[in-house]
């Protein structure tokens, strides 16, 4: 199988739209039925063999524990229960409202009562949840698809997390974004100003350096390998990034490290380019930053825990 399937925006878009929002509901049951983490890491899901998952919550108050997964190999939603029930149905076919209206008669089926801001984030319109006919695209090759691309963008991410023995967040698919990340930490406390939103406040509350994928959005119409240091120190978009095909991109009042996922594929050794990308756009970030690169390398790599 392919390292990195070919997935251009164009090709799925109505499909990515529509399964944005699928991802946006449960993120947002997650978000409620869960314990707060630092950073919010409570919130995003993690890739599994078929799909993504919320992992276990609840088991607080009134709520029991239960998962929900997404199977993106049998296109299902399935939510499952500590004490054995579970509740599954179809996802080919549904519009958002449909979906949105199948999800809480599951849930309350299940005796899980919870309650969400029904309506998308960041997102192209506004329509509450509950009344979105509009977007019903769902091709099942490529939904197939995103997932392995996930999976693929996971195992990368994971081997670049652990030439790092610092704090390093986990690599989690953001379902407000739709992209997948890991960041790495300095930990240096940031003072930030008192108006800063409290996601960004919590989210940013240290120096970072951010690692991820996205599939494409407005602001970038194709998939894309990305970095970026926060706060932005001063020259950063003047140090070198690898292979010659990255590039710095403004974004928002700041930078991204950019290599675009068509020059991964093309490479000779896709992975091993996204990783030494990645380095690079890391290396960039901690020498203007100030970090000890040194005094947080790990050794990483594959071992042979008999060698």
């Amino acid at each position: 199988m392919e390292t990195f399937p070919d997935i251009p925006l164009a090709a799925w878009a109505d499909t990515k739209a529509t399964l944005h929002r699928f991802e946006q509901i449960v993120g947002k049951v997650r978000l409620a039925a869960s314990v707060r983490r630092n950073h919010w890491w409570n919130v995003p899901f993690h890739v599994t063999g078929r799909g993504i998952t919320t992992r276990p919550m609840g088991g607080l108050g009134d709520l029991p524990v239960f998962a929900i997964d997404f199977d993106f190999v049998g296109h299902r939603l399935t939510i499952d229960v500590i004490d054995g029930r579970s509740v599954s149905f179809s996802l080919p076919g549904l519009s958002v409202a449909a979906f949105y209206h199948e999800l809480f008669a599951a849930l309350d089926h299940l005796g899980i009562h919870v309650a969400i801001k029904a309506e998308p984030f960041d997102l192209d319109d506004d329509v509450p949840f509950p009344k979105d006919t509009g977007h019903a695209a769902y091709d099942p090759v490529m939904v197939t698809r995103y997932w392995r691309v996930l999976a693929q963008v996971a195992q990368v991410l994971e081997r670049y997390a652990a030439d790092f023995s610092g704090k390093t967040g986990p690599v989690h698919h953001f379902w407000h974004t739709f992209d997948i990340a890991v960041t790495r930490f300095s930990g240096r406390k940031v003072e930030q100003s008192p108006d800063v939103d409290p996601v960004t406040r919590e989210a940013y509350s240290e120096e970072v350096i951010s690692a991820g994928f996205w599939f494409g959005d407005r602001n970038l119409p194709e998939p894309a390998f990305y970095s970026y240091t926060a706060p932005e120190p001063a020259g950063l978009t003047e140090e070198p990034l690898r292979p010659d095909e990255a590039f710095w991109m403004p974004s928002r009042g700041s930078h991204l490290a950019i290599l675009r996922y068509a020059d991964a594929r093309a490479a000779a050794d896709p992975r091993g380019t996204v990783l030494d990308f990645l380095d690079s756009a890391y290396r960039a970030g901690a020498r203007r930053a100030g970090w000890d690169i040194d005094a947080t390398r790990s050794p990483g790599g594959v071992t042979d825990p008999l060698g």
